[in-house]
């Protein structure tokens, strides 16, 4: 596997292996006194560079923190039920259909698929609904590699990406909370903007099972719910894609999912946001803090009506 970066990425947005070790192997390591000042140091200059936000105000959310408190209804929809239900989830061998206006039309096997791929490192903030976000570093690489490589026609305005579906494997299927399987889609231009990720590891391992192994998306500036898991099969189209929230809930969640503090959740607030891990709320960001980056993606769109 091809570990890199795409020249118009920054250097300081690739996280140091050093900051990927966890807590005890890193103090075991380097000793307790080095840890304390080494790993916070480094992490400020990460996040500064990433996220557009000054050094002071981010941290990388612990590792036992990302991999314990997830989104995933597939395996539950407590906050700590997927951890506990995906743990026999075998994510290997895995396969990705690409399918639709495409002159390549494929199916990789995953791992010969990330053979041919940069795999970059880089810090980009998760953001949810119920106002609560983390501080990640993902590893995984640019969807528009992907898209040079499959060739969409010129008839392809959006990508559509489907989850699994395999009720034996994944118990919260079973369920009706949502109609399965998961459907999530971007315009094309979303997905060919080098924030937009396909991951496959965080903190220098391999995507859990509860963070959505062995593949899941990552598009930054917009809600969690767009960070698709488990993905199956990437679909090249003419029409905006019927996203899942969209259809279950569409009063409270549109396609385009862009961080808007402006604009509150039928049953909560976006102006704020609380870091897990921490106890005081911050101001919500537009776009997340990535607006100096993605706006352009935007103009003269209505962001109030296309939440």
């Amino acid at each position: 596997m091809l570990i890199g970066r795409a020249p118009d990425i920054p250097s300081s947005e690739i996280t140091p292996e050093r900051l990927y070790l966890g807590r005890r192997e890193f103090i075991a390591a380097a000793g307790l006194a080095a840890a304390s000042l080494a790993a916070p140091a480094a992490a400020r200059a990460l996040v500064s560079a990433a996220g557009r936000r000054s050094a002071a105000d981010d941290k990388l959310t612990p590792y036992e923190d990302v991999t314990t408190y997830n989104n995933y209804y597939e395996f539950g929809t407590g906050k700590d039920e997927p951890a506990r239900n995906a743990r026999g989830f075998q994510p290997r061998p895995w396969t990705v259909e690409v399918a639709g206006e495409v002159a390549r039309p494929a199916r990789y096997d995953l791992d010969d698929l990330l053979r041919h791929v940069t795999v970059q490192e880089r810090v980009y903030r998760l953001r949810c609904v119920e106002a609560w976000s983390m501080v990640i570093p993902w590893m995984g690489f640019p969807v528009r590699e992907l898209i040079d490589r499959v060739q969409p026609t010129s008839q392809a305005r959006f990508v559509e990406f489907t989850t699994l579906y395999a009720p034996e494997r994944m118990p919260g299927e079973r369920s009706s909370v949502l109609p399965w399987p998961y459907v999530e889609g971007l315009r094309m231009d979303e997905a060919r903007h080098p924030l937009t990720l396909l991951v496959t590891g965080l903190y220098g391992r391999a995507l859990p099972n509860q963070n959505g192994a062995p593949l899941r998306l990552v598009v930054p500036w917009k809600y969690g719910f767009k960070g698709i898991k488990a993905i199956v099969r990437i679909r090249f189209v003419r029409t905006q894609p019927q996203n899942t929230w969209a259809i279950a809930a569409p009063d409270e969640y549109g396609f385009y999912a862009n961080v808007n503090p402006e604009v509150d959740h039928p049953r909560w607030s976006q102006a704020r946001e609380r870091r897990i891990g921490e106890f005081l709320r911050r101001p919500t960001l537009p776009f997340n803090g990535y607006g100096d980056q993605v706006a352009q993606l935007y103009a003269g769109m209505d962001l109030r009506r296309n939440f």
